[in-house]
C-alpha cells in the first residue's frame, strides 16, 4: 500500500490498528463526555466546569477540573451567558436611612442572623415583573420572595413575612439578633417596611450611596438569576414568569444549584449538614 511506504508503517501493522478497538483512556473520555451532557442538559445548562465537575465528584467519577473543562470545550458544551441588567433602587428619597451595620460581613457562623435583601425586574410581554428577595447569607438560601406588577413598599414587605414565616420564632418570643440588610431604596426605606423590622427587633442596614458591593450577594444571585433563566426566556405573561421563577427558586437554586460560596453544595445540603453537625 502506498500509504504504508510513505509512513513507513508494515500492512500488518496498519490493518492491526484498524482492527484495534478504542484504548481505555478514551472509553474514559467518551463515557466522560456523555456523563457532562448528560448534567448539562439536567440543569438546563445552567453550570459551566467548576459546578459540572462537581457534580461528576459527587456522582463518583475522578478527575480535574481542568479535564473537564477540556472535554466540555472540545464537545462544545457551555454554560449560558450573562446580559447587563436594569438598576430598580431609587435612593432619591427624604425618608431616613440606616447605617451600614452589615459592613460585608457575607459570611456569618449561624443561619439567620445576616439576611441580605433587594428587588430585580423581570421582563414580560404584559409589562415589567418585580421580584422582591431576601437571602440567608448563612448557606446563600433563598427564604423569602415576593413578585408584582408594581414595585410598593408591599411588594419588599411580602418578601420579609415569608422569610419570617419561614426562619423565625412568632413575634414576642426571644430577642433577634438578626440584621436585615438591604440598599437605600424608597421601598426599604418605608414607614411600612421600617415598622416590621423594628416589631421583630431585627437591626436595620444599608448599602452606602451607589456602592452595589456592600449588597454583593444580592447582585450575584439576580445575576446568575438573569444569565441561568430570565435572558433565555420571553414570557408572555407575568403569571408564566412566576411559574417559572418558582420553579428556579424553589426547585433549583435552593435545593439543587451548587454554590461555589458553599464548596459546590446546595443551600439545602449546605443546613442539613450544619444541623447534623449541631445535634
Amino acid at each position: 500500500m502506498l500509504m504504508c511506504r510513505v509512513l513507513g508503517v508494515s500492512r500488518s501493522g496498519f490493518y492491526a490498528w484498524r482492527s484495534r478497538g478504542p484504548s481505555a483512556a478514551e472509553v474514559r473520555r467518551e463515557e466522560l463526555t456523555a456523563e457532562v451532557k448528560a448534567i448539562h442538559e439536567q440543569v438546563k445548562a445552567r453550570y459551566g466546569s467548576p459546578r459540572i465537575h462537581a457534580e461528576l465528584v459527587a456522582n463518583g467519577h475522578e478527575c480535574s477540573a481542568n479535564f473537564v473543562a477540556k472535554v466540555m470545550r472540545e464537545a462544545g458544551i457551555a454554560a449560558k451567558t450573562k446580559r447587563k441588567f436594569r438598576q430598580t433602587t431609587d435612593s432619591n428619597h427624604s425618608m431616613p436611612v440606616a447605617e451600614n451595620v452589615l459592613d460585608r460581613d457575607f459570611d456569618p457562623k449561624e443561619p439567620n442572623t445576616r439576611w441580605c435583601a433587594d428587588i430585580t425586574y423581570i421582563p414580560t410581554r404584559e409589562g415589567w415583573l418585580y421580584l422582591a428577595v431576601v437571602e440567608d447569607l448563612f448557606s446563600r438560601k433563598v427564604v423569602g420572595w415576593s413578585m408584582d406588577a408594581t414595585m410598593e413598599s408591599r411588594l419588599v414587605v411580602d418578601a420579609l413575612e415569608m422569610a419570617l414565616a419561614r426562619r423565625l420564632p412568632l413575634q414576642g418570643s426571644s430577642p433577634s439578633a438578626l440584621v436585615a440588610h438591604s440598599d437605600r431604596g424608597s421601598q426599604y426605606a418605608s414607614e411600612h417596611y421600617q415598622r416590621r423590622l423594628a416589631e421583630e427587633r431585627i437591626a436595620c442596614s444599608m448599602s452606602r450611596r451607589g456602592d452595589c458591593w456592600d449588597n454583593a450577594p444580592m447582585e450575584s444571585f439576580f445575576a446568575s438569576l438573569k444569565k441561568e433563566l430570565v435572558h433565555h426566556e420571553d414570557y408572555a405573561t407575568r403569571e408564566q414568569a412566576r411559574a417559572s421563577i418558582f420553579e428556579y427558586i424553589e426547585a433549583f437554586y435552593n435545593r439543587v444549584r451548587r454554590h461555589s460560596a458553599l464548596g459546590y453544595v446546595a443551600p439545602d445540603e449546605y443546613e442539613r449538614t450544619h444541623n447534623q453537625n449541631h445535634r
